[in-house]
């Protein structure tokens, strides 16, 4: 019998959910990560048909960078991993380039072959200084932290995203939108309709059943409104496996659509006139079990806690808006035409609405923050929110249920900007350093589009766009 060249790990897709599911639930009960990482370097070690490790990590603009390492190598060098961070965009300067790549064994996912390769793990990374102390502009660690310090006071912050996507004709349609000014859609079926073979179903089910192997607990998918657009929901967890899952659900995507000789474009608003992406994001708060922004007897079904939580969003609004929508191509979103959610008011019903109240229950009851883009990034938006919603500051307005005037949030960058620089709330939410890197990574890409936004999308907004753009593209300036 002639032996194989190579024999690497493949697992089939239902063992797969079960090994990721088990890793999920670990992690958020917050198992012994001593314990995980014996175990998880364990099974390296003995698993003789895994070739390398995939470690991940995301940049302070919200762009995915991976690495991958030999495992044997990894094993070895685990605790001194290094990289250039002068070369990631809003990390270290030139000079104090190296910055170190902690392993967060918690946060591994085991793949399946057929999308990422045979023989091949994942898991997160937390970005450190050369000292070894949490890296500032690394906001998955200033997430987990968070949540680390609600653990303490016995508090969970969960999270569900509902991400909305489109897929285009042609691999990398994005990066070429500076030569070609269009994308072309797959499908033109519209909201919940598609024939089951056609394009735009066979990408959506291949993607649904990559997630649900990595331990999404997937609920439903579905096209949705606009011509091509896509949306995949699954359940809530704990807040930063969730921001992970946010990451891993456009990796996905974006994969299954370049093994199809297609795009995945998570874009706010890739074509004008139809409508665009969202990141809308489902939160609640649980107390020893308990969720504390149910009260049955409450105004739509929520508790004190939760409205105060609503208010104290609302009130920072503005503050927040350049977390939440962080390009330029985002603000084309925010068009009340569309079912933009570019109101600065709570509704059960209005999807114009900053956030919305869905029909829940003791189980279910949450708030949905509705204007956030899905190129945002997931760790800076999450923890924004969350802090915002525990302490953000109140205004006499916020206190006033009557809430006599309605607020817009800005309808261009720049205003957001300015607004954002201007907020001694958001300079002590993010530090210094942070705050003003981000808004000079925010008006540094704004500066290369046309001010006016227009009735059409120009191509810089794709072009200098944070997901899209690369040392090649940003030079055609």
């Amino acid at each position: 019998m002639e032996t194989p060249l190579r024999d690497f790990l493949e697992i089939p897709y239902e063992q797969l959910e079960e090994l990721n599911l088990k890793a999920k639930a670990d992690r958020v009960a917050a198992r012994d990560p001593g314990k995980i990482r014996e175990a998880r370097t364990k099974f390296l070690s003995d698993e003789k048909r895994i070739k390398a490790v995939t470690v991940c990590f995301t940049d302070l603009e919200g762009r995915f960078h991976m690495l991958d390492y030999d495992k044997k190598f990894l094993l070895r060098s685990a605790d001194n991993l290094t990289f250039d961070g002068s070369s990631i965009r809003g990390f270290s300067r030139q000079a104090e380039s190296d910055l170190r790549l902690a392993i967060d064994w918690p946060a591994f996912y085991m793949l399946p072959a057929d999308v990422f390769g045979a023989g091949k793990v994942l898991v997160f990374g937390d970005v450190c200084d050369q000292d070894g102390t949490p890296y500032a502009g690394d906001l998955r660690a200033r997430l987990k932290s968070f949540a680390a310090e609600l653990r303490k006071k016995d508090m969970v912050a969960n999270v569900a995203n509902e991400i909305e996507g489109f897929i285009f004709k042609g691999r990398d349609a994005e990066r070429r939108y500076f030569e070609t000014g269009q994308f072309e859609y797959v499908s033109t079926g519209g909201y919940y309709h598609s024939l089951p073979g056609d394009t735009l179903r066979k990408f959506i089910d291949t993607s649904a059943e990559v997630q649900r192997a990595l331990g999404f607990a997937n609920e439903k998918d579905h096209p949705e409104v606009a011509p091509s657009q896509f949306e995949m929901n699954y359940s809530y967890t704990e807040a930063t496996v969730a921001a992970d899952q946010v990451q891993l659900y456009k990796l996905i995507a974006r994969q299954v659509a370049a093994q199809m000789d297609l795009t995945a474009s998570f874009l706010p608003k890739p074509v004008a006139a139809v409508n665009g992406n969202g990141c809308h994001t489902n939160m609640s708060i649980s107390k020893k079990g308990k969720n504390i922004f149910y009260d049955k007897k409450g105004d739509d079904g929520l508790s004190d806690f939760a409205w105060s939580f609503i208010n104290r969003i609302l009130s920072n609004g503005n503050d927040l808006c350049l977390v939440l929508n962080s390009s330029v191509n985002s603000y084309r979103r925010l068009d009340p035409h569309f079912e933009a959610p570019n109101q600065i008011k709570v509704s059960a019903s209005d999807r114009g609405s900053m956030v919305r109240i869905p029909i829940g229950n003791e189980r279910t009851a949450r708030i949905e923050v509705r204007s956030i883009a899905p190129d945002a990034n997931p760790y800076l938006a999450i923890y924004a929110l969350f802090r915002t919603g525990l302490e953000g500051p109140l205004t006499a307005e916020d206190n006033d249920s009557k809430r006599p005037r309605t607020r817009f949030l800005p309808d261009n960058i720049y205003d957001a900007i300015r607004l954002f620089k201007g907020s001694k709330f958001a300079q002590k939410l993010l530090g210094d350093q942070v705050h003003e890197k981000y808004a000079e990574l925010k008006l540094a890409s704004a500066e290369r589009c046309a001010k006016a936004l227009g009735a059409i999308v120009k191509r810089s907004e794709i072009q200098f766009h944070h997901e899209v753009t690369n040392q090649y593209l940003w030079g055609q300036f």
